[in-house]
């Protein structure tokens, strides 16, 4: 199949027909929204604007104050439906994924599978996560303290194209979980997988004004969400990150975000090459290496350094590219014309400074307009602007190094600090490498899925690939605030009335240094 279905084409030009943001569709200004593939136009969007996303805030304050008085555990069961209609409705999501981002079925399933394990996973957690809980009072017995988690209110999300399902709403579930509203900002090229969501949102029992979709142009809405919003979750560039934080700082509103990422491999000479080669080519090459997770550096023992590379540039060369909605390509196109043109620049960098091709090296426009080849490369050196820049598309490039050492030390040598993978001869010497990687997450075996995968464990970056964590407890604790209520019992810290100042001071000294030394404190 190498175009959407007529079915699902007609349902994603719903979504066009009534999105919740618009009030007056005449005067609208439209947005044409491509056909990744082919070019093709898919159907009109209507623009938002800053006065859309004030509206939308408003509604959704009213709707997150309904909201937060609801039962966890029945907020709970609302975003744990969604993840069934997402099951449900997956070939639908499949379908409106590719033609937005043109990239391979297999990497649009993985978009689906997160967003539906999401939901299962906060549905489950929460309940217990954000019950009230007691902890251990100033005085035994005379104090009882208890812990609270409030929702912070409006939580905005401004999300990118590359993932434009997983990162409009995986997110968003366990916000709204813990109580918030959301109101999303969608990139502009990607609107219907966000859309798509927000109706099935709808159909678990989310009210429609807690959840609000505004897509529209970064510049003019990215600022109204953030003037709007009680919390910010950004996923982008570390350039815009640097600008929201400053934006977000001077509100004084809590700030989380993913940003770039320059990840490295490192394999050990004792590793297994056709694995590496098999699990690395997806590593690099998942939706054409558009993927902050994406491996981008390989540091290699000398010692397999030629193996890996003939391993390396056999199975790459083997790879299915191409368009087409079914599961029989490994990658597909690029999302633009601007990827395409910052690829092709980093590759004839490069080559014009000394790197050799290994493999690939070219545009495909014989399979559609922004089809570029999975490509490998050796001998970059230090000037070429894809040796520590972010490339962001299907090219890597391959070091031979002389010890393990070395290729810690490389990996460590960026400012980034997002993502790792580490092939060795056996787990526990992986694990051992991984824990002298700096970055936020580290796969053993594995490129990125077994990490990003782990709910309960969590997911960001360090350096300048990111602030907070998605994922675990900290994913959902993050959108509430802490609250502390104490209650004093019996006595109060003034004394009893028997006892005179000089006297009560003097037993408290006595009590304090006595309760320094109770179990637990």
């Amino acid at each position: 199949m190498s175009a959407p279905s007529a079915e699902t084409l007609a349902r994603l030009r719903s979504l066009v027909a009534a999105p919740e943001f618009v009030r007056d569709p005449s005067s609208r200004e439209t947005r044409t929204i491509n056909e990744v593939f082919t070019g093709e136009p898919l159907a009109e969007m209507m623009i938002g604007t800053s006065a859309d996303i004030d509206a939308a805030a408003e509604r959704a304050g009213v709707a997150q104050r309904e909201w937060a008085a609801r039962p966890v555990a029945e907020r709970a069961r609302i975003l744990g439906k969604f993840g069934v209609l997402v099951h449900e409705n997956r070939e639908f999501l499949l379908d409106v994924v590719q033609a937005e981002t043109g990239k391979a079925r297999s990497s649009a399933l993985e978009e689906v599978l997160d967003v539906s394990m999401t939901a299962s996973y906060y549905a489950k957690l929460a309940p217990k996560e954000l019950g009230r809980k007691s902890a251990k009072g100033m005085i035994p017995v005379l104090t009882k303290t208890e812990i609270n988690h409030l929702p912070k209110g409006i939580v905005g999300v401004i999300s990118p194209w590359n993932y434009p399902l997983t990162l409009a709403v995986s997110d968003a579930i366990p916000a709204m979980i813990a109580g918030n509203a959301i109101v999303l900002k969608p990139d502009s090229q990607t609107p219907f997988s966000a859309l798509a969501a927000a109706e099935l949102l709808y159909r678990a029992g989310v009210p429609r004004d807690l959840f609000a979709v505004v897509p529209g142009p970064g510049r003019e809405i990215g600022t109204a969400i953030l003037d709007n919003s009680d919390y910010l979750m950004f996923t982008g560039s570390t350039a815009t990150g640097r600008k929201l934080a400053a934006q977000a700082g001077e509100r004084l509103i809590n700030f989380s975000a993913e940003l770039g990422g320059k990840n490295p491999m490192v394999v050990t000479a004792d590793a297994d090459v056709d694995e590496v080669a098999e699990i690395a080519t997806r590593a690099m090459f998942s939706n054409a290496g558009q993927l902050c997770i994406s491996i981008e550096r390989v540091y290699v023992e000398r010692a397999i350094a030629d193996k890996l590379e003939k391993a390396l540039v056999r199975r790459i060369g083997e790879m299915k590219v191409g368009p087409g909605y079914e599961f029989d390509k490994e990658m597909g196109s690029l999302i633009s014309a601007d990827q395409f043109s910052t690829v092709q620049k980093h590759v004839d960098d490069a080559v014009a400074k000394g790197a050799r091709v290994l493999v690939g090296g070219k545009a495909r426009p014989d399979l559609g307009p922004l089809f570029f080849e999975p490509t490998l490369l050796a001998d970059v050196p230090e000037e070429a602007e894809c040796f520590a820049g972010e490339t962001f598309g299907p090219l890597v490039s391959l070091y031979p190094v002389d010890s393990v050492d070395e290729a810690i030390e490389k990996a460590n040598d960026t400012e980034y600090g997002l993502n790792a993978s580490v092939f060795a001869g056996s787990d526990e010497k992986g694990v051992e490498i991984a824990r002298r990687i700096h970055a936020g997450t580290v796969n053993v075996g594995e490129g990125y899925v077994a990490a990003w995968g782990s709910y309960g464990a969590p997911m960001g970056g360090m350096g300048v690939s990111g602030v907070g964590r998605r994922h675990g407890v900290d994913g959902l604790l993050k959108y509430t605030e802490a609250q502390t209520v104490a209650t004093q019992r019996l006595m109060h810290l003034g004394g009893p009335d028997f006892m005179d100042s000089q006297k009560w001071n003097t037993t408290l000294g006595s009590l304090a240094g006595t309760l320094r030394f109770l179990p637990g404190r």
